[in-house]
């Protein structure tokens, strides 16, 4: 009968089925993970401007607290670096110039035991044939900073084997290495997390912390791209695979 509409029909090809089945609940977990990738650089970032307004404390009255308790806690040290001692963490870019962060060795002067004090960035070597020469802190230093615990475990291609020479070099802050590196050196505990100097301290290079390597209005963006074009292909898909479109068009009534 002329006037009469067409039904929508569906002509299912198994291969661009397969890809779209496949394809599209992927992206669409990509964008989830993305929201939930910045519901957590949201909350970092919260928490370290909260702790940041904290008062310094000492580090005698933080060792055995919580690694959440203790993260961007401000701090306050005093004591003395060792000359000549120090790692050197690689592959650390700032302004687009590849260095090292330099993490020195600071023996409290309470007498309790160490910690690993990350002063900040130093340029290195273009062509990688020599090590900074990193400025020594000679005397009794009064220094304040933030406890840094890792959100997670460090990304290594193969195990960190470290030398007997100094300074070391190091791919990763692993403290469970570090550590009783630094306790066969001075025959003391070590503070189980690394100090990241502030800015100005007496010691500190060039400082320069983020607290989130992306912010989480790129990670939205990102989930907003992956949800784009799972809508996109599965768009296409319907409309490769059905009459749809001449449906939308009118050009899929019956008779004329």
């Amino acid at each position: 009968m002329n006037g009469v509409k067409a039904r929508l029909k569906f002509d299912f090809e198994w291969r661009i089925t397969l890809f779209t089945v496949v394809m599209v609940p992927l992206m669409v977990s990509l964008g989830v993970w993305q929201l939930q990738r910045a519901q957590e650089k949201a909350t970092l970032a919260a928490v370290f401007e909260a702790r940041q307004q904290q008062a310094p404390a000492p580090l005698s009255a933080l060792w055995y607290n919580t690694a959440e308790s203790l993260a961007y806690k401000p701090v306050r040290l005093l004591g003395s670096f060792l000359p000549d001692k120090y790692f050197l963490l690689d592959n650390q870019v700032q302004h687009g110039q590849v260095g090292y962060d330099v993490l020195a060795i600071l023996q409290l002067a309470d007498a309790s035991g160490s910690v690993l004090v990350n002063r900040g960035w130093i340029a290195g070597d273009p062509a990688r044939r020599t090590l900074p020469v990193v400025p020594m802190v000679a005397g009794p230093v009064a220094i304040t900073g933030h406890v840094y615990v890792a959100p997670g475990a460090p990304f290594l291609l193969a195990e960190q084997q470290l030398d007997n020479a100094w300074p070391k070099l190091i791919q990763a802050v692993e403290m469970a290495k570090l550590g009783p590196v630094v306790t066969a050196l001075q025959g003391s505990k070590v503070f189980p997390f690394p100090i990241h100097i502030h800015g100005g301290e007496q010691g500190a290079l060039a400082v320069n912390w983020q607290v989130v390597n992306m912010s989480p209005q790129k990670h939205q963006g990102y989930a907003v791209q992956w949800f784009a074009l799972a809508a996109v292909l599965l768009v296409f898909y319907l409309l490769r695979s059905s009459n749809l479109q001449q449906l939308i068009t009118g050009t899929g009534r019956a008779g004329k």
